[in-house]
């Protein structure tokens, strides 16, 4: 039976390990869902995570390590912004530069999409390189969506603009404005039917990403047999093994100084969906800062 000390700690980690000043991990809540254009429920996915990850075992059988002695602190959620996303986006911005500074490797939990652009900027002020690995349904290229500029549908966008190169694996819908922005701007894509069921890919999309590497998952990008508790589901995405595939050869072949989950929508009825994305989560933190 697995053992927990806090339930409001990612991992119910023990206090010691939960120690923002000695945690290589800063765990970063981003309750948000102010864009959202379909299925509704994102600004409940970080607390469904943090609950979910009371489940996950604390031992990593594949890697052979206790990653959670890395030291992982739960953060504050960042409060939603009732006016604007563009207002949401700064919140995010200025809590997370904080840790940015401190050092710290940031793990967000959305939230919609739109969310990872406060994180991604606030990394790119401490890491001027930084690149981006984009697991997402969508390329989220939109200039603007229903009028907004900040959007989850027109995030990467925004990151673009950033001068954060680009690579979209498993992307499988999407527009042609957003097909020729990606040709214009060098975003490498990699279609959800070229990698259906194939890990081929993972060496490709490693050889594009510059160091050092921001990675976001919309939850979407998986196969909504596997997570359908998000938003905008699409058929044809990304397997388990095969995401864990991808992000354990990222993790080995380039330094990785954030990343985040986003667009789970729990469904109130099962358990599986915000589980799969609090292992994920973990599994990250496994592959990027404990080896």
């Amino acid at each position: 039976m697995i053992d927990r000390l806090h339930p409001y700690l990612f991992m119910g980690v023990s206090p010691r390990e939960a120690d923002y000043a000695s945690a290589r991990v800063a765990v970063l809540p981003l309750p948000y869902e102010g864009t959202v254009s379909y299925g509704a429920g994102t600004a409940r996915g970080p607390a469904a995570i943090l609950a979910a990850s009371q489940q996950v075992e604390l031992w990593d059988e594949e890697l052979d390590r206790e990653t959670h002695e890395v030291g992982i602190a739960t953060l504050a959620p960042v409060a939603p912004a009732k006016d604007s996303p563009e207002s949401q986006v700064e919140r995010v911005y200025r809590a997370a530069r904080r840790v940015a500074r401190d050092g710290k490797f940031i793990l967000g939990l959305g939230g919609e999409h739109t969310v990872s652009l406060g994180v991604i900027r606030a990394l790119r002020e401490v890491h001027p390189n930084l690149c981006v690995l984009q697991v997402d349904a969508h390329l989220d290229l939109r200039d603007e969506y229903a009028g907004a500029r900040h959007s989850h549908a027109s995030v990467m966008r925004r990151v673009s603009e950033l001068g954060c190169s680009i690579v979209c694996c498993g992307a499988r819908a999407f527009d042609r404005e957003e097909w020729e922005f990606a040709q214009k701007a060098g975003v490498a894509i990699f279609r959800g039917r070229e990698i259906y069921g194939s890990t081929a890919f993972v060496d490709a999309a490693v050889e594009r990403l510059g160091d050092p590497v921001f990675v976001t998952i919309d939850v979407d990008g998986l196969d909504p047999k596997i997570m359908p508790s998000t938003g905008t589901p699409e058929p044809g995405g990304l397997e388990y093994y095969q995401l864990l595939a991808l992000l354990r050869a990222v993790g080995e072949r380039r330094t990785v100084v954030g990343c985040d989950v986003v667009e789970l929508a729990p469904d109130g009825v099962n358990h599986h969906s915000e589980l799969l994305a609090a292992r994920i989560a973990y599994k990250m933190i496994g592959y990027f800062v404990a080896a």
